[in-house]
């Protein structure tokens, strides 16, 4: 292994050791002798069977081949990439896949250039192959020609380990605490009182209060979006109708200044939203004056957690000319009466740069925090990559990577 892979390696098993019951998902200490030797290959579609079976064993969502379609055959920035880039990586043992890794092509804009992305998806091997799981990793980091290199679904563990292969941490402030409102206080105190795990007439009656008492917060501190009388007309179309009239958006966007933007194309986002099999569903919200459009908001809302229950409705990506807070306020406000209509429970935002996050931060929303950061990012180019250390080139939201991807309730 190379020094750093050796780094990476190291951090895996710091944080096997320390992880709490251990000892029951993975070998004990002097049984990796007796584990059959794993050997690293570039995946291919005859592995989605093998993929599935693994994700499936693990506790992890399974996809459908009509998505591994989509993400790898139909993506529109495969059109741009220098070469073809794997579609991930597999471990295989004595025939078996023990650990994957996919790699999903994605192309950036930052000032005139165009950048080819890849993002890391779907890291998941057998605790027995965890640290020969560092290979994965390099495999991503290695390959070329690729301008930027992107994590932005991290555990911990997984930072760590991103921080070996030296990418780093976003740095647009904040990215890891969800701004969130609640819609339904007693579905929501509900669960709370069963995560306390309190006897069931404690949990009921703690509940009653927890609902009066959001109840009563939401009303005295009026924490929700809210708006006054606007000169936009806002019309909520569906993604398979996004059309020509985003391209001219899309272009006077990266024209404004240089940023870090993910291609958000027509063509793009019917790809990044046109997810097969979701049973969740994305609506755009497009803020127009005068017959030009001037922002658009898109909104996902997921079915009920298969854990808590609850259903929620996220921001799923956002953008308004010159960042105007007046078209920003009215796609906020939109968003959040769709959120209500459609029967969820928490309405929640995650990322967007902090002058963007003080708009809502007006309508108080509560906080959630992510353990750590949920983003990584690596240049290949070292002055690209310092570049990118200034947070105002940012403009990071769940659109990015893979955050949004993927569906719910995904078939095999």
């Amino acid at each position: 292994m190379s020094s750093i892979e050796t780094k990476a390696a190291s951090a895996i098993l710091s944080v096997i050791r320390a992880r709490k019951g251990a000892a029951k998902e993975g070998p004990q200490a002097g049984e990796f002798s007796s584990v059959a030797p794993a050997k690293l290959r570039e995946a291919s579609f005859s592995d989605f069977d093998g993929v599935m079976d693994l994700r499936n064993r693990w506790g992890l969502p399974v996809d459908s081949l009509e998505n591994w379609d989509r993400l790898w055959r139909r993506n529109p920035a495969l059109e741009q990439m220098r070469s073809e880039p794997p579609i991930g990586w597999v471990l295989e043992a004595e025939g078996r896949i023990v650990g994957y890794l996919g790699n999903i092509a994605l192309l950036y804009s930052y000032g005139d250039r165009t950048l080819t992305a890849v993002t890391g998806s779907g890291l998941v091997t057998e605790p027995a192959y965890r640290v020969t799981s560092v290979s994965l990793v390099a495999a991503f980091y290695r390959q070329t020609p690729v301008d930027l290199y992107l994590t932005t679904t991290a555990i911990p563990a997984v930072g760590k380990i991103s921080r070996a292969f030296r990418s780093v941490p976003l740095p647009q402030a904040e990215y890891e605490s969800v701004l969130f409102w609640v819609l339904q206080p007693r579905p929501f105190a509900e669960v709370v009182m069963k995560k306390l795990a309190l006897r069931p007439y404690l949990s009921r009656v703690g509940g009653m209060f927890a609902s009066l008492a959001v109840r009563t917060d939401r009303f005295l501190r009026r924490r929700w979006p809210s708006g006054g009388k606007t000169t936009f007309t806002l019309k909520d179309i569906g993604v398979d109708e996004i059309g020509e009239d985003f391209q001219i958006f899309w272009r006077q966007k990266v024209a404004e200044r240089p940023r870090l933007l993910a291609d958000r194309r027509p063509a793009t986002l019917r790809w990044h939203f046109g997810i097969h099999g979701d049973r969740g569903s994305g609506r755009v919200l497009c803020c127009h004056k005068n017959g030009e459009l001037l922002g658009y908001a898109v909104v996902r809302h997921e079915p009920p957690s298969n854990v808590s229950g609850l259903r929620r409705s996220i921001i799923a990506d956002m953008l308004a000319k010159e960042d105007d807070p007046a078209v920003l306020r009215s796609l906020w406000v939109a968003a959040y009466d769709q959120a209500k209509q459609a029967g969820s429970h928490v309405f929640e935002v995650l990322g967007f740069p902090p002058s963007i996050r003080q708009l809502c931060s007006r309508w108080r929303p509560y906080v959630r925090k992510y353990p750590a950061c949920p983003f990584y990012y690596k240049a290949a180019d070292p002055s690209l990559h310092d570049a990118l250390s200034n947070a105002e080139v940012w403009y990071a939201t769940p659109f990015d990577g893979d955050t949004t991807l993927f569906g719910f309730g995904r078939a095999t």
